[in-house]
């Protein structure tokens, strides 16, 4: 406030960015800066119900059923070796990009962050490959990337810039794999802080076995498909299991496994690669019956 910082400046930055991303469809801006909690939480509960309806929009819509992904490269100004593929069942690692938001991106800014992906050929059905996508990989990469794969994190997996909501990671024992958000500071059984993780899977580096996500697609039922999917998770933090609880009862259910997230260990039960061994032969979670990720 020194500095003659004022409320008002913060709405001044916000209409310039506005009117700068989307000066197509706006011309005029007004912004009410909320102060009072009370007030506040009324429009935290209108916003959750906004985004509650555009999840829903696109909660039928499969890869299968379009021809075209889009990209994403917001991060490129920090992560020039990045660049995110959009698909309906993939939103971008940040979790604030899902495809219709791209899509829509496109249609009101042509030369902005999001651009089509017209899908070509199938390259590998399975691990989620296609011609057009490595095109537009390479293109948007200038040629450090040439291929990505859109259902395996073993085998060209999608790169990550930093702003990532996860991180996915296989297990010690390469039966599962280990999730962990931003928020959880602790150690997991992977050995590695969500910090020191993100310095190794972030900054447009692509690595096998690690993957940055956004939280959505953890329940997506392309998440890992081709190692395996869903049941493939064996930890996570206790606040995030407690936060997705809901949708991931719901995608177990699905799974035909409706008590899994029982199973899933976190930090009160496995801290240690050990502990997390013991923990799955304890709930014979089905991962344990898998064959290794890594073969």
């Amino acid at each position: 406030m020194k500095a003659g910082l004022r409320f008002k400046h913060f709405g001044e930055i916000l209409v310039t960015k506005i009117k700068q991303e989307f000066g197509a469809i706006v011309s005029k801006i007004e912004v009410t800066i909320v102060t009072d909690e009370a007030e506040l939480r009324k429009h935290l509960d209108e916003a959750k119900e906004a985004y509650a309806e555009r999840d829903a929009r696109i909660a039928d819509l499969t890869d299968e059923k379009v021809e075209t992904f889009y990209t994403c490269t917001l991060c490129q100004s920090f992560a020039p070796g990045h660049v995110c593929i959009v698909t309906p069942e993939r939103l971008g690692l940040c979790g604030a990009i899902n495809w219709l938001d791209a899509k829509a991106s496109y249609q009101i800014s042509a030369t902005g962050p999001n651009s089509p992906v017209p899908k070509k050929e199938v390259v590998d059905a399975v691990k989620g490959k296609w011609v057009g996508v490595n095109e537009a990989v390479a293109e948007k990469t200038h040629g450090k990337l040439l291929s990505f794969s859109a259902y395996t994190m073993m085998d060209d997996p999608m790169t990550s810039c930093g702003c990532f909501e996860c991180i996915v990671g296989v297990s010690p024992d390469l039966q599962g794999v280990v999730i962990v958000n931003r928020e959880f500071p602790g150690m997991t059984p992977l050995g590695m802080t969500f910090s020191t993780l993100a310095g190794s899977v972030g900054g447009g580096i692509q690595t096998p076995g690690f993957i940055g996500v956004g939280r959505k697609y953890l329940t997506s039922k392309k998440f890992i498909s081709a190692d395996g999917g869903f049941l493939r998770i064996v930890w996570m933090p206790k606040d995030l299991k407690a936060a997705m609880r809901d949708d991931l009862t719901k995608r177990a259910q699905e799974a035909g496994v409706p008590d899994f997230v029982d199973k899933i260990a976190d930090e009160t039960v496995a801290r240690t690669p050990e502990e997390l061994a013991e923990w799955m032969v304890k709930v014979d979670h089905p991962a344990a019956k898998m064959p290794p990720m890594m073969g």
